[in-house]
């Protein structure tokens, strides 16, 4: 519902707040007097184009801005979109500067024009003279059809998004088959490259190891040989010297028993020093100063060294590269089967599709014939003479079934009402329609068709929750009149609803009445929009019925108005 509206330097508007509630908000004032700018400003915050000529003379810019309760659909755009939510309530914002460029904010977050069009089908339809049709494109012609008879769409987007998917795959792998194929040489000899070398992990350390051993035998032999005279093998070697100690501390041993703790540490050193020797002699005697051996590692490390340098810094990450290299040929190997098995699921998926699209397009064809001879019926009770007709046609061509441009979420539908408002004329889609006040006479009917007559859904489509209508009277009076103004009120029990009007039968109707009036202040016009007390609302239907002058007839006929319509 939308709970307020304000416009600042918007036109004739100087200042203006309107706080609207639930049911039938009715807009009446002289003619002029700036009703309509208001649903233009409400359109203008519903995403329509601005321009530079809706600064009031003299201002830097033009500020519209409303409250609307919140929905769940809503909530969910504004966190698609980044915006925070503020508790149950939207705050829209939209400034137009006099420059002709605009800003656009939501709950005072800077947005984009095309935010304010994603929230608009979840927060008002409005239908001013100046916006009719692209406020009721075929989007909108659609999910009305499909509310009044009660379809779901979602089979169709479930089956769609299953097709769709199938087909991106399939899409991706053809695309990319060409550049795979040229690459099949390169892998193939990559592939083998790195086979034959027959990898291990880590193997370049170890063999850099065994090179240095290798290059430096001789050295490795006499500095080996060496340690093991001078620890054990020599005259004068440590292990000479430790026995003797040994037998010295012994001796203090057997008569002072403080030594025996050393002579076992003596003990243990001359043990540790005898292994150290035998590894060293060990060592030595294993050392084999192997040209062939070096030979060999060199030519082992400048292989590693080629591979590390085209596939990977470390050999772990070359044996990667060959496991990648084998599975991109694998995949080429297996492609015929690949293929074969998306374009089964493919068909399968499409399959699915045609089925649950076919089924709602014969729903929608059904339910566009019922609601099409209830809107004519109401149509045609509003002042108006006419032919009404909704077209379904599918989008799928029988002839050509490999033709999918025209599959959507939705169905393949294309839904256009149709209208000839004279005899003997063809019918037209509504666009064509001239008349303002006739386009919205029409919406009104579509309304209350689909508000009396739909199928209660499963799942309700989502339909906007304030509709606005301007100047939905035009040309027509007396009975006409009046029955418009109880589909008006039949409307807003379900759903709020603003409308300007001229007519006092229609403003009878009214739950909340506001007057909007123009004024000269200090030689400038100014509009103001008030809301109407009981007996200021009498005056005005009065006002609208007597003209200018009002007399004691028209009020107590206004009453009478007033007092049927509830």
């Amino acid at each position: 519902m939308l709970i307020e509206l304000r416009a600042e330097n918007y036109a004739v508007i100087d200042h203006a707040i309107a706080a609207f509630g639930p049911g039938l908000n009715l807009l009446t004032g002289e003619t002029g007097a700036g009703k309509s700018i208001l649903v233009d400003a409400l359109a203008l915050l519903m995403g329509g184009k601005a321009s530079a000529e809706v600064v009031r003379h003299g201002a830097d810019k033009a500020v519209v801005s409303c409250v609307f309760e919140s929905t769940p659909g809503a909530d969910a755009i504004l966190e698609e979109n980044g915006i925070d939510s503020e508790g149950n309530e939207i705050i829209l914002r939209r400034e137009i500067l006099a420059t002709g460029k605009g800003r656009v904010f939501v709950n005072n977050q800077p947005a984009t024009v095309a935010v304010l069009k994603l929230l608009a089908p979840e927060l008002a339809l409005v239908h001013a003279q100046t916006e009719t049709f692209t406020s009721f494109d075929q989007a909108q012609q659609r999910i009305l059809l499909d509310r009044f008879g009660g379809l779901s769409t979602d089979a169709v987007a479930e089956a769609h998004h299953r097709w769709r998917q199938a087909s991106d795959k399939l899409d991706e792998l053809i695309r990319g088959e060409q550049d795979r194929l040229r690459m099949v040489d390169l892998w193939s000899y990559q592939h083998k490259e790195i086979e034959q070398a027959r990898l291990e992990l880590d193997e370049d350390a170890a063999l850099e190891t065994e090179k240095r051993v290798l290059a430096n035998a001789e050295k490795l032999y006499a500095a080996a040989m060496g340690a093991f005279d001078q620890l054990y093998e020599g005259g004068a070697s440590a292990e000479v010297a430790l026995r003797a100690a040994l037998r010295n501390v012994e001796e203090l041993a057997r008569y002072d028993s403080r030594f025996m703790q050393a002579a076992e540490q003596v003990e243990s050193a001359r043990a540790t020093l005898s292994d150290v020797s035998a590894s060293l002699r060990d060592y030595a005697e294993h050392i084999d100063a192997s040209p062939e051996r070096l030979a060999e590692i060199e030519d082992r490390l400048a292989v590693l060294d080629r591979l590390k340098r085209k596939y990977g810094k470390t050999i772990a990450e070359v044996i990667a590269f060959g496991e990648d290299v084998a599975r991109n040929l694998a995949e080429v190997e297996d492609r015929d089967e690949i293929v074969r098995q998306l374009r089964i699921e493919l068909d399968s998926a499409a399959g699915a599709y045609r089925a649950a699209a076919g089924a709602l397009s014969a729903e929608r064809k059904a339910a566009a014939s019922r609601l099409a001879r209830l809107a004519e019926a109401q149509i045609n009770s509003l002042a108006m003479k006419v032919r009404f007709e909704i077209a379904v046609a599918a989008g799928e061509d029988p002839s050509d079934p490999s033709d999918q441009s025209e599959w959507t979420a939705h169905g393949w539908d294309h839904v256009e009402y149709r209208i000839a408002t004279n005899p003997g004329e063809p019918l037209k889609p509504l666009d064509q329609i001239a008349s303002g006040g006739e386009m919205s006479r029409v919406m009104l009917a579509l309304k209350v068709s689909v508000e009396e007559g739909a199928i209660k859904p499963k799942k309700k489509t989502p339909t906007p929750r304030t509709l606005v209508f301007d100047e939905i009277d035009i040309g027509i009076g007396g009975r006409a009149a009046e029955a418009v103004g109880h589909k008006l009120k039949a409307l807003s029990r379900g759903q709020q609803v603003l409308c300007v009007t001229h007519l006092p039968q229609i403003a009878a109707f009214a739950d909340q009445h506001f007057l909007i009036d123009k004024r000269e202040s200090d030689g400038r016009t100014k509009t103001q929009i008030r809301l109407l007390d009981q007996r200021a609302s009498t005056h005005e239907v009065a006002r609208m019925l007597s003209g200018a002058k009002v007399t004691e007839t028209s009020l107590q006929h206004a009453a009478q108005m007033i007092a049927a319509s509830r």
